[in-house]
């Protein structure tokens, strides 16, 4: 890309010494007032008017009279660098010049292109008025400075054309004429000038609205500095394109007001120098030199100000030792990027071609300004382009840089909150595991009544406990993308009774009826994700019962659509309670909200409940749909589309309870090996496991684990996965590699997901989360000691 830039750069140079080659061709040499084009072909290129003119000083003459010029002088020469018979020339004052130009035979179609000059001036072609720009005169009071750039067709053309030119000068540090005047066809300098004011107000148009969008940029991204201060660079300069050199701006509104628009010249100059040095500032602090950017920022808010505040006759003075400064700046940023550059900062590259494209740029116009050279206006043109476009893409890549970093940092920030979520759980379900345990050991021993009630209570606010690290988890785990769904068997029946079965406590203490619904004949067997289906509807019937006082809460199922591969049902709870607000019906599937402020008091809960599963299903392809009308109740329903499973089963018998099963079956006689380091989890599983029957050996860690294990004796491991001096992972490992094949339960406060990659291969046989139900233990146990039995 930077070699394609140079490529570009070397051709717009020397594409501007050849149309500078064939300029000069083009120009006619006049000598002692007479500029013969007797043999010049007027229908190719313009010629300009150069050489020796008449000149009479402190006189404005309408007509070529000879006798009122004193003697000739070189064309275009402003006055401060003019002499006149040995005496030099006043930058304020007036003058006339004269020309007699010869055309060739039969010269039709013919147009003056007249530029600016300092600072006013009158065109008189064979005694008559041709062009004027402001009023030259002899007084100041009667003199009005203007700068416009006009072509104009002569329409009475002989052989012969006497230009008579009054110029005046009372309001700039520059006196007379600085630009060349030509002439040529009409057709070709009409085009000419429409095609440079085009694209100067295309320049300026872009600048201008690129300006605005970096701006927009600012205010509404991250609030860089370095794209407000181009921004503004790029605003302020597009007034520079169309409001100096050609003048475009003037052209298309002759009437603006001459003191207001060479103000607006210098100001947007000297301001466009300073908003680039603090650009340059902003973009590479680290490259800069603090002092110098210092220095050249206070000269240029000073001399930015100076056009407000004085005459143009004193702050016109300033734009030479300005230029000056404009190069030692730009030569500057050079330096800069040059370090930028070196020390590898974001898109250096195209910054150091930028300013060298600048640096040509400033230097043709300069080298205009001056006179040395005609203007270039393709090239000043094509040089503003790459350096915009150049400044643009280093932009782009700083915002791409930034957005990089942002992504960067915000993965890093989730993973360490994913990484503290996952902490704060283990560190919080390992004490709940004791709480919950030791509340269902004394539970069992026959308390009192008002213990009872109390202990129902502990229990309650236990496990309200973890339902709320359970939904901060699994919501965490749903922002970080980390969620993933099975598809293995489940039984819808199944899952709905053993929700309803769940809930039934609830319901029975507020007095709210609980019913669930189920089509007459469906097979409910079907392959889904059981654990995030029962997240689900655990949620959305706790909801529904929490939130009614009084009536029902009804769970109703419908098949929608079935056929050999697919099933879509619909899954309705209906509830009479409270209800939710038009309003607040959207609000309320939003993390951390609930349906107003008092809900939350009256009512309790984080409200991710509803968030939770909603996300759930959007991730599975279903949408939580509500209807509810506040005051009457509310109707949660979704569709979900399951695979049918291929073998047929029947629904499956609830597992009964811990109190029936204690009647049935036993753990008389089974040796078991936990595997546990903390001695309050070691009390809570060894008093139910004892209770039921079982033997109960007991080791703090997978080493003693290894030392202990008899594979005559026990038929079970208990074993925590985070333990000190070896850990579950690395002692069940360590049996496996033994060849020894008894049952190993998995004991862990850490979620299934957050440790999938770790117990991925490690032949366990099951998991049991903490902290569990005496239930949940009982029924894992029995699972794995059946053939003992």
């Amino acid at each position: 890309m930077v070699r394609i830039i140079f490529h570009i750069l070397f051709t717009v140079l020397f594409s501007f010494y050849w149309e500078n080659a064939q300029a000069l061709d083009s120009t006619s040499i006049a000598k002692k007032g007479v500029s013969d084009l007797r043999k010049v072909d007027l229908t190719k290129n313009p010629v300009a008017l150069n050489g020796e003119w008449s000149f009479v000083w402190k006189k404005l003459l309408s007509s070529n009279d000879e006798a009122g010029y004193t003697s000739y002088v070189t064309f275009p020469a402003i006055w401060n660098n003019s002499t006149v018979n040995g005496e030099p020339l006043s930058p304020q004052g007036y003058a006339t010049y004269g020309l007699t130009v010869l055309l060739p035979a039969g010269s039709d179609e013919l147009s003056l292109n007249i530029p600016d000059f300092y600072s006013s001036y009158r065109l008189y072609i064979n005694g008559k008025l041709f062009s004027s720009n402001g009023i030259p005169d002899s007084s100041v009071k009667n003199y009005q400075p203007k700068w416009i750039n006009k072509t104009i067709r002569i329409t009475d053309l002989s052989d012969t054309l006497v230009l008579t030119l009054q110029v005046a000068n009372f309001s700039h540090t520059k006196g007379g004429p600085y630009k060349q005047i030509f002439i040529g066809n009409n057709k070709l300098m009409q085009a000419d000038r429409e095609k440079i004011i085009a694209g100067d107000f295309l320049l300026a148009g872009c600048l201008f609205m690129g300006g605005l969008f970096l701006f927009g940029l600012y205010l509404f991204g991250k609030n860089d500095k370095a794209t407000l201060y181009f921004s503004l660079f790029c605003m302020v300069y597009s007034y520079r394109i169309v409001g100096s050199s050609m003048y475009a701006l003037h052209s298309v509104f002759p009437d603006l007001n001459w003191q207001l628009t060479v103000r607006l010249e210098y100001i947007s100059l000297f301001s466009s120098i300073l908003l680039f040095i603090q650009y340059v500032r902003e973009l590479y602090p680290l490259d800069v030199y603090k002092p110098i950017i210092k220095w050249l920022t206070v000269i240029c808010m000073v001399v930015t100000i100076t056009p407000i505040v004085l005459p143009t006759l004193i702050f016109s003075q300033i734009i030479q030792p300005f230029l000056a400064l404009m190069f030692f700046c730009i030569l500057y940023v050079f330096i800069v990027f040059i370090k930028a550059f070196l020390n590898k900062r974001t898109a250096a590259n195209y910054a150091l071609v930028s300013v060298a494209v600048l640096m040509s740029v400033m230097l043709l116009i300069n080298l205009q300004y001056f006179g040395v050279i005609i203007p270039a206006g393709e090239i000043v043109f094509t040089g503003y382009i790459i350096f915009f476009f150049l400044q643009s893409l280093i932009l782009s890549f700083r915002f791409a840089f930034t957005l990089k970093n942002a992504k960067l940092q915000a993965e890093e920030g989730l993973k360490e909150k994913s990484e503290f979520l996952s902490t704060m759980s283990h560190e919080i379900r390992t004490p709940l595991n004791s709480v919950i345990g030791m509340s269902h050991l004394m539970l069992k021993n026959n308390p009192r009544n008002d213990q009872k009630d109390q202990l129902d209570v502990l229990l309650f606010a236990a496990g309200n406990l973890l339902s709320i690290v359970n939904n901060i988890l699994d919501y965490s785990k749903i922002e970080a993308g980390k969620i993933r769904f099975e598809h293995i068997d489940m039984d819808i029946a199944y899952i709905l009774k053993n929700v309803v079965s769940g809930c039934k406590n609830l319901s029975d203490e507020k007095g709210i009826s609980l019913k669930l619904k189920l089509p007459a004949q469906f097979n409910s067997n079907v392959l889904g994700d059981p654990t995030r289906f029962t997240q689900v509807m655990s949620n959305l019937v706790g909801n529904a019962i929490k939130f009614t006082k009084e009536g029902s809460v009804v769970i109703e199922v419908r098949v929608a659509k079935q056929d050999d591969e697919k099933v879509t049902m619909v899954f309705k709870i209906t509830d009479t309670g409270i209800g939710i607000s038009k309003e607040k019906q959207l609000t309320i599937f939003e993390q951390f909200t609930q349906a107003d402020s008092s809900t939350s008091r009256s009512y309790g809960g984080t409200g991710l409940g509803l968030a939770i599963s909603k996300k759930i299903l959007e991730l599975q392809g279903s949408q939580l749909q509500l209807e509810s009308e506040e005051g009457k109740g509310s109707v949660f329903y979704f569709s979900q589309t399951f695979s049918v499973n291929e073998k047929y089963k029947e629904p499956l018998q609830l597992i009964p309870s811990m109190q029936d099963a204690k009647k049935e079956k036993s753990l008389k006689g089974v040796t078991i090996l936990l595997v546990e380091d903390n001695p309050m989890n070691v009390f809570v599983a060894k008093s139910f496991l004892q209770s039921w029957g079982a033997i109960i050996d007991v080791a703090e860690n997978g080493q003693q684990a290894l030392d202990k294990l008899d594979t005559d004796r026990h038929k079970l491991i208990l074993m925590d996965l985070h333990m000190p001096v070896m850990d579950g992972y690395e002692a069940t490992r360590q049996i496996r590699k033994k060849g020894i094949s008894i049952p190993i339960i998995a004991l862990t406060a850490s979620l299934p997901n957050e440790i999938e990659e770790e117990v991925k291969g490690l032949e366990i046989d099951g998991m049991i989360l903490k902290p569990f139900v005496p239930e949940d233990l009982y029924n894992k146990v029995l699972e794995h000691t059946m053939v003992a039995l």
